[in-house]
């Protein structure tokens, strides 16, 4: 179990996670509300990308294919799969 089982996967855990794994890229920052933008548009590369994604899976104890994380899908987009994994992966116990 971590620490983040049941949570939610925020903009900024996503924000923390972009930084950790990559650094914040020069010229585009990561200040305000990023959702509708691509890795791509932040200057993210694919390698960026799978570090991302591999945090987020290890620390959220999600599986993310290679589409939640190609250069065409917003962060926003990425968000909404991440939570939606995370529900089903950890159901709420009754």
């Amino acid at each position: 179990m971590t620490t983040h089982e049941h949570a939610r996967f925020t903009l900024n855990d996503l924000k923390r996670i972009l930084r950790e794994a990559a650094g914040e890229q020069e010229g585009t920052g990561l200040a305000g509300d990023i959702r509708a933008f691509t890795f791509e548009q932040l200057g993210y590369d694919s390698l960026a990308r799978l570090e991302a994604g591999g945090r987020i899976e290890r620390t959220y104890e999600v599986a993310l294919d290679e589409e939640c994380l190609n250069d065409t899908t917003t962060l926003g987009e990425l968000l909404a799969t991440v939570n939606r994994r995370i529900t089903e992966a950890h159901p709420a116990r009754s």
